[in-house]
């Protein structure tokens, strides 16, 4: 028996006639109910499902080139030699490809990679070969499975100075990924960790919390075949100083990872409040994008039309209410994945050339820890007291210095200056006198954690 007659046997596995689309009878027998969802979140219709050429397709949809169900009989053919050479292939290279594991479906996964080069199968090749290169180190450290750990400091702390997180799911069952580059301070990220922290992380949330909302969205649905991601991306507050080489090189480096190690996995992304410089900007970057990948893109600056566009393809329940929708806002959703236990949080950065202070209210019923994180091997010294002299000082001449090398990968360093939590109510003042002197400016990240 021959393997596309075998296929026609096993459900999980596709025939060429059903690749193409042609498994749908014009006699009335019932068309397969879990072929491709599109963007929009609805099954597609018998009729679509009959179109068997791309070309008709492409005319139809364009988000449906390259999906099980919609390929040409040239594409058919690439995937079955894609498929047989995963075969022959070793364990990384086939756990390259299946990334979120096998309960993506062969199917799906595959033409993942297919679409994202087009159905050349020898640039396919190469770019699997170059992702199992990339993921190579990350798989050795199993992806981090350790986010604090992988960062070098509290994920509570990083996700403050670059707020993102994931709430809910599109109508399509995509979890939903909100970013806000717009409020990310550089200066506050570079006192927590660095550039190879951030990217340890970012493998932890591909392979692990992004992978996880997949697999649990398929367990609840088996209908849920496309493991992508609906994105909202908030530029509120984005200034064109905060598009640094420094910042960039943040977003260029995550993008490169899952532009090589997780093709295909965008499912829609909604760029809003964009301030008015991005508009010719986005039409410069717009230009160098393949017409399918920017039609799943759209900038929308005015709130009310953001909104009623996201709420086309999200329920209300599932979008945060701080984004239009009934669903828990971003706040309380970030509040719940990474601060734990922790009442509030605070940081200041403080550009220390000699001395320098910050302060910071403590409610009634609060207590608050202070935590100082630096690179700075000249350090400083940090008096903690209350701002109107109405009681002693908590610390005194407490010397924080970075205790490692100064070079790009190591973490910065980490010290609670308070040896217990400040009861409120109660104004704290945060003084420094820095150990290098006037000349040159120091940063120390100060953090207030309240309980």
């Amino acid at each position: 028996m021959g393997e596309e007659e075998t296929a026609l046997q096993t459900p999980d596995v596709w025939s060429r006639d059903r690749l193409m689309g042609k498994s749908v009878s014009f006699k009335g027998i019932p068309a397969e109910t879990e072929e491709t969802n599109g963007s929009d979140g609805k099954t597609l219709s018998p009729r679509q499902r009959r179109k068997s050429k791309v070309k008709v397709d492409v005319k139809i949809d364009p988000m449906l080139w390259g999906q099980p169900g919609h390929l040409t009989d040239e594409e058919a053919d690439v995937y079955f030699k894609f498929k047989a050479e995963i075969a022959e292939r070793d364990a990384d290279f086939r756990d390259t490809i299946f990334s979120f594991g096998e309960g993506e479906g062969e199917v799906w996964a595959l033409c993942r990679w297919l679409r994202a080069r087009k159905f050349v199968y020898e640039d396919v090749i190469k770019m699997v070969e170059e992702a199992t290169v990339c993921r190579a180190t990350a798989k050795q450290h199993n992806f981090y499975p350790d986010p604090k750990q992988a960062l070098g400091c509290d994920i509570s702390h990083y996700v403050h100075q670059y707020p993102q997180c994931y709430s809910g799911v599109a109508k399509n069952g995509a979890p939903i990924f909100i970013s806000r580059p717009g409020i990310l301070d550089v200066d506050a990220v570079e006192c927590l960790t660095t550039l190879d922290g951030i990217l340890k992380f970012h493998w932890f949330v591909m392979m692990c919390d992004f992978g996880d909302k997949l697999r649990a969205q398929k367990e609840k649905d088996a209908h849920f075949k496309r493991f992508e991601c609906f994105c909202v991306l908030d530029l509120e507050n984005l200034t064109m100083g905060q598009l640094s080489s420094r910042s960039l090189a943040i977003i260029k480096e995550q993008s490169a990872i899952d532009a090589l190690c997780f093709p295909e996995t965008m499912n829609k992304m909604f760029i809003i409040n964009g301030p008015r410089f991005f508009g010719a900007t986005w039409k410069l970057i717009k230009g160098w994008l393949d017409p399918r990948t920017a039609s799943k893109i759209e900038v929308i600056s005015d709130k009310k039309k953001w909104q009623e566009k996201i709420l086309e393809l999200v329920r209300e329940d599932q979008l945060p209410a701080d984004y239009g929708g009934k669903g828990p806002n971003t706040r309380d959703s970030a509040k719940e994945q990474y601060i734990g236990s922790m009442k509030g949080l605070h940081t200041e950065v403080m550009y220390l050339r000699g001395h320098g202070s910050v302060t910071y209210e403590v409610a009634e019923g609060d207590e608050v820890a202070i935590e100082v994180y630096t690179k700075s091997t000249s350090g400083a010294k940090f008096t903690v007291c209350d701002a109107y002299h109405k009681a002693p000082d908590w610390v005194t001449a407490f010397e924080v210095k970075h205790k490692g090398d100064d070079d790009a990968t190591t973490i910065p360093t980490k010290e609670t200056i308070t040896q217990q939590k400040i009861k409120g109510p109660a104004s704290i003042k945060v003084k420094a006198d820095s150990n290098g002197g006037r000349w040159t400016t120091y940063n120390f990240l100060v953090a207030f954690l309240t309980y």
